[in-house]
């Protein structure tokens, strides 16, 4: 059992196209965009206060610029993962063991000229649309059990 004041609540957001592709980012603090294994998902944190759905929409417009989406579906359960220690001890002032998340899955509807990476503190360096099993063999290894689990509940939208 985790206990909740430890873990950081965020959002994360597992973004489909028309092309039932994923949308996936390339983090800019990775080794200087260079590691091969520093792709992920959206995802940021829930402001105190702050409506879930709310950040969902948020965090998306301020890493990707994209607005033009639906929330197709929800996971019920919080997700759990732990920083590396160094991350951890620089991340949020050493506050946090790691983050504990709410997934999204949320159809794109608008254009891909609607993506802008370069946001007030840009997060990403780069942003591709891959198919969905290809995404765990780009992730940062610390990340790969959420993933798992967020893939294997919204795999019903990808079949």
């Amino acid at each position: 059992m985790h206990k909740t004041d430890d873990y950081r609540p965020c959002v994360g957001m597992v973004v489909l196209n028309k092309d039932f592709k994923v949308f996936v980012a390339k983090r800019l603090d990775m080794q200087d965009c260079e590691s091969p294994n520093s792709w992920q998902f959206p995802q940021g944190g829930i402001n105190e206060s702050e409506n879930i759905r709310d950040a969902v929409l948020r965090e998306l417009k301020e890493e990707t610029g994209i607005q033009t989406v639906e929330i197709l579906d929800e996971m019920p359960q919080w997700l759990y993962y732990d920083l590396p220690k160094h991350i951890a001890l620089k991340s949020w002032n050493g506050r946090f063991k790691g983050q504990r998340q709410k997934w999204f899955l949320m159809k794109f509807t608008g254009l891909d000229s609607e993506i802008n990476l370069e946001q007030h503190t840009p997060e990403f360096c780069a942003w591709e649309w891959i198919y969905i099993d290809e995404v765990i063999k780009r992730l940062v290894p610390f990340k790969i059990d959420v993933y798992k689990q967020v893939i294997s509940y919204f795999s019903k939208w990808f079949k």
